[in-house]
């Protein structure tokens, strides 16, 4: 993607932008040793949805130039494997949030990015980033849930589905328990309306908690290739 992409923070003034019907080609994440798979470009539209098609997301420091990266392993959570504990079966049954979708996008996206977290000294959500998946928002591509407590915002998540694969990206918590509710009320919703699958990105033990399951790369690109169409 140039040199020049290497050394300038944030997206690459110079690299063309892309509209939604346009793709690009990312190197094959199976080819390269490590996580990252490229450095530099931009966030329009047509390269985000070209590098989530390929198994590919944008992840770095606000001072760093874009990296772009395919994790191995993966986490996902499948229809069968989405655990609710019993704590959280109470507090869904009790209606102790009101859950939305789609409702306040800019709302999630700009408290995720503002939500500090003990293992992280920033945020990968810059205000680039808040841009270029607000714009995929208005284009259909990006979607969130929010969860409301006493009329306000009180936690939520946000990602991109892809045929019947949804892509999560972050989510946040004001109130306890509330990134946990709007994300599972989410994952039911997506399970019922014929998603395969929830793309968890890195592996972690709150993801797991969840029914997250540790996948290869290659297989999760398989799985991807799959599913990222949406077929009846």
């Amino acid at each position: 993607m140039g040199i020049k992409a290497l050394f300038t923070p944030g997206p690459d003034p110079d690299f063309p932008y892309l509209d939604e019907t346009i793709r690009y080609q990312f190197p094959d994440p199976e080819k390269w040793d490590n996580d990252i798979v490229s450095i530099g470009g931009n966030l329009s539209p047509g390269m985000l949805l070209s590098a989530y098609e390929q198994g590919i997301f944008p992840w770095n420091n606000p001072e760093d130039p874009i990296i772009w990266q395919s994790p191995d392993p993966r986490c996902v959570i499948f229809p069968d494997t989405l655990h609710i504990s019993s704590s959280m079966q109470k507090i869904l049954k009790n209606r102790t949030f009101k859950i939305t979708i789609d409702n306040n996008f800019d709302g999630v996206i700009k408290s995720c990015a503002e939500k500090k977290r003990s293992n992280q000294n920033g945020t990968w959500i810059t205000g680039d980033i808040i841009k270029a998946y607000t714009e995929l928002h208005k284009l259909g591509w990006a979607h969130s849930a929010e969860a409301w407590q006493d009329g306000e915002l009180a936690g939520g998540c946000y990602g991109i589905i892809l045929g019947r694969a949804f892509c999560g990206e972050s989510m946040f918590a004001n109130k306890a328990n509330a990134s946990k509710a709007a994300f599972i009320s989410f994952a039911q919703y997506l399970f019922e309306h014929n998603t395969a699958f929830i793309d968890c990105q890195v592996p972690n033990k709150h993801l797991i908690s969840l029914g997250g399951e540790e996948m290869s790369r290659r297989n999760f690109l398989e799985l991807l290739e799959t599913y990222r169409v949406f077929r009846n």
